[in-house]
């Protein structure tokens, strides 16, 4: 699909069809998939919600809190905003509600060099459908 943004093009999509643009060409992990890797301990699960969303429906344990609009701020190397929970070079995979945002930011992140990147198919709310556990902050 050409680039709606492509300079002289009039062609619009929707953020629906970004957002399955971006599904066909990432890895899509299941809750199963997430689960079996997080047994490892070698990856980075990064939780791109906002914090009144992570406060009200709960968080994956161990997850990285890195609200959307920080997320390439913090993963860059060479952003001063850089934290050191971020590695270009180590497993990452990406989480939001129900999939679309971490999709789209999966996407970001392979523009700054990582690799080893993926997303949480369904997002929170299919890891609690399957019954996984959550935590949640105090108030």
């Amino acid at each position: 699909m050409e680039s709606p943004w492509k300079k002289g093009t009039t062609m619009a999509i929707t953020a629906q069809q970004l957002v399955a643009q971006a599904k066909s060409e990432i890895s899509n992990l299941s809750v199963e998939e997430v689960a079996r890797e997080l047994e490892g301990d070698s990856e980075t699960l990064v939780d791109i919600r906002e914090p009144d969303e992570v406060r009200r429906d709960g968080s994956i344990p161990g997850a990285v809190a890195a609200p959307r609009g920080m997320l390439e701020f913090w993963a860059d190397p060479a952003s001063p905003y850089h934290r050191p929970e971020f590695d270009p070079s180590g497993r990452t995979i990406l989480y939001c509600a129900s999939s679309g945002r971490s999709a789209l930011a999966v996407q970001a992140l392979q523009s700054l060099g990582y690799t080893d990147i993926a997303h949480l198919e369904g997002g929170v709310k299919a890891w609690k459908e399957q019954g996984r556990p959550v935590t949640y902050q105090a108030p």
